[in-house]
């Protein structure tokens, strides 16, 4: 027995490598993998003997490289290939004796992490993931769309109104908390596909104590928005409905953080359609709602947010009851008191995630500011354009979460060429959506602006600027594939600065400058966001196709490790 150690402990690949510290423990900087089913326990005779050879060996190990008391690591050589990543063992898997050969247990590892999935499987994966994801989508933003048609018809101002109060709670809140439980696409997939399965449910609980603490500052801004509306636009009386749509739902934003993080916690489980379940029931309320509020009680302007804030209340409640009733509560372990330590690793992915999301709304946000001072009109046509963009973002954006997921759960079970795979049919589907978006754009420039308005010269400006929208949505839906990925293999960090620069430093300077200076008004704002959308899908696929995704799996397991 003594012998093989010996044999073992001597193999070069053994002292090439060297522990680093990882979240407080020491652990290889290669590789952390649970190893239930590659523990290497001594034999009890051994155990026995406590000043025995084996036995301090054993102690050595178990003190040196453990991650945590639920989780021991092994040794792979220094430089992984691709195949030799993460392998998240399952539990109760048979245990090998320690002196079985460490070639064959590193053949294993290789067999097991080998690209298994195919392109033609992928893309069913990624059709039945997404498919409810974009019913999802659609369904909720319809809840905002009904609050605009319901307000829509009752004159220009109150159209503008309402687009600009979704507008500011968008970009104030709506916009922050989606982009911060993007982290839970990269955390709670990767910790699932690792079989932490609790660990869902725990960074589920920490993000949600997270937006819970950041409604407080947004409701008092919302509070007093009206003096802050009415400096960005011209028209009084369209800052003071707008306020007042915000102050209203300040009583939505609790269901609304509930909703994201539930959701997230419902996909990292392979549930894609447990929200679309959900939405099939609160969107016709809310439908209900708004005709009720705003027309039968003749409530005018004011029904439509709380139509809104009833419906985004009522919306969390079902998605409890679906995963506590019908499925999804594996995840679940209960609430814990861990849920108000190491925020860090959360927000270190949230704030990036954020930036990707915010940037860009901002600056729509920006240029619907901008065509306010065109006048009445070009503002009814501005919010026309950004609701009809907004409701093609729905479709390309859920393939985008169902693609992060899979290539998350993917890093986080070790498998980068499966994960590659993924990748790939993922950017090919976007494409597709995206064409498939132009097509429409041109082909019913016409007949989309009349769903909105009756006003012919509103119609007019929404119908000339349509072509240039459809240009858009071609790069936007390729971007926020981008983004997914980006997401997945947990890198935020990128598509972050990559967003800031594109809007901020291209986007923005042209279209004020092609609107104001050459005079082309909208049509100006929405060709300067064209050219900000590709430079920031060439920056994020540069990255994409030149970064080390093993490097993707070494810090998913760290993650995981730390908790």
């Amino acid at each position: 027995m003594r012998k093989r150690l010996r044999n073992l402990l001597s193999d070069s690949r053994l002292r090439k490598c060297r522990p680093v510290k990882v979240c407080g423990r020491y652990s290889i900087p290669e590789l952390i993998i649970s190893t239930s089913a590659y523990s290497l326990p001594l034999d009890r005779r051994d155990e026995k003997k406590d000043r025995s050879l084996p036995a301090r060996i054993y102690r050595f190990f178990q003190r040196t490289f453990a991650g945590s008391k639920n989780e021991e690591v092994a040794v792979l050589p220094q430089e992984p290939s691709e195949t030799s990543p993460l392998l998240g063992a399952s539990r109760g898997a048979n245990v090998p004796a320690f002196e079985d050969s460490l070639e064959a247990r590193l053949g294993d590892i290789r067999q097991h992490t080998d690209a298994t999935v195919t392109w033609k499987g992928e893309t069913g994966t990624l059709i039945a993931s997404a498919a409810p994801l974009v019913v999802t989508f659609l369904l909720q933003y319809l809840i905002d769309i009904s609050s605009i048609v319901a307000v829509g018809r009752l004159g220009k101002v109150e159209l503008g109104a309402v687009s600009l109060a979704n507008m500011s709670a968008s970009i104030s809140c709506f916009a922050i908390f989606q982009g911060l439980v993007t982290s839970l696409d990269t955390l709670c997939s990767q910790a699932y596909g690792s079989g932490n399965k609790h660990l869902v449910g725990l960074y589920c609980q920490r993000m949600t104590l997270f937006l819970f603490c950041l409604s407080i500052p947004i409701a008092a801004l919302w509070l007093c928005s009206e003096p802050i509306i009415a400096r960005l636009v011209s028209d009084a009386e369209i800052a003071r409905l707008a306020s007042s749509y915000l102050r209203v739902l300040i009583f939505a934003l609790p269901g609304y953080a509930l909703l994201e993080t539930g959701k997230r916690f419902l996909q990292a489980q392979g549930l894609f359609a447990a929200t679309t379940y959900v939405l099939l029931i609160g969107a016709p309320v809310n439908a209900t709602l708004q005709w009720l509020l705003v027309w039968k009680l003749d409530w005018g302007f004011i029904g439509a947010p709380i139509a809104v804030a009833i419906t985004r209340t009522l919306l969390p409640v079902l998605l409890i009851l679906y995963a506590k009733l019908v499925r999804g509560s594996q995840c679940w372990g209960g609430f814990s008191t861990r849920a108000f330590a190491n925020w860090w690793v959360m927000i270190r992915l949230a704030v990036p995630g954020m930036i990707m999301v915010e940037a860009e709304w901002l600056a729509f946000e920006i240029n619907t500011i901008i065509s306010s001072r065109f006048g009445t009109e070009y503002l009814a046509a501005q919010s026309i354009l950004f609701a009809l963009t907004t409701i093609s973002y729905q479709i390309p954006f859920p393939v985008s979460i169902a693609a992060s997921t899979r290539v998350a759960t993917l890093i986080g079970a070790g498998s980068v060429s499966d994960a590659k795979v993924a990748a790939k049919v993922a950017v090919i589907a976007s494409c597709l959506c995206t064409s498939a978006n132009f097509l429409v754009y041109i082909a019913f420039r016409h007949q989309l602006p009349l769903i909105f308005t009756r006003d012919p010269d509103v119609a007019a400006i929404a119908t000339l600027v349509l072509p240039i929208v459809g240009v858009l949505t071609f790069f936007d839906g390729i971007a926020v594939a981008a983004h997914g990925l980006l997401r997945g293999i947990g890198k935020q960090a990128i598509g972050g600065p990559a967003n800031l620069i594109a809007y901020y430093l291209v986007s923005l300077p042209l279209a004020l400058y092609l609107s104001l200076d050459l005079d082309w008004k909208v049509l100006g704002l929405w060709m300067g966001s064209t050219v900000g959308l590709a430079v920031v899908a060439i920056i994020e696929y540069t990255f994409l196709l030149v970064t080390d995704w093993r490097k993707a799996v070494m810090e998913a397991a760290a993650r995981s490790a730390a908790g």
